[in-house]
């Protein structure tokens, strides 16, 4: 399995951009999964916040067609779902849902081509 360039620049423009945005020393810890062919990282709260609050999500959705994201909700999301489970919401919501609660975070996962149904990234909401 080959995995391309893209998902790693990605990957790097968002640990900058929360670096730069949040003033973190550390953005995110960094997830490898080479068996499942998605690398990505999990996201504290803070992080989460500022990702919400920044940039990167609008620049990653002009890059990637929300066709190609996919979106793990959590069962008590305020986000519409229908029956087919296509998630209507932009990037932006996603992760701003997961930053509106205190203990809210995301995981997020760019996949290799050709794998997960041919979704480019997959976000996960996180919270108690």
């Amino acid at each position: 399995m080959r995995i391309g360039a893209g998902p790693v620049v990605v990957t790097v423009g968002i640990s900058a951009g929360l670096i730069l945005g949040a003033g973190v020393a550390s953005a995110g810890a960094p997830i490898v999964q080479p068996d499942q062919g998605r690398i990505g990282m999990a996201l504290s709260h803070d992080e989460t916040a500022a990702l919400a609050g920044g940039p990167i999500p609008a620049v990653v959705s002009m890059f990637v067609p929300l066709s190609r994201m996919g979106a793990g909700l959590k069962p008590d999301t305020n986000i519409y779902k229908d029956g087919s489970g296509g998630v209507h919401a932009s990037l932006r919501q996603v992760v701003m849902e997961a930053a509106d609660h205190p203990d809210g975070s995301v995981v997020v996962y760019f996949n290799a081509p050709g794998t997960r149904g041919g979704r480019v990234l997959d976000i996960y909401q996180n919270w108690e």
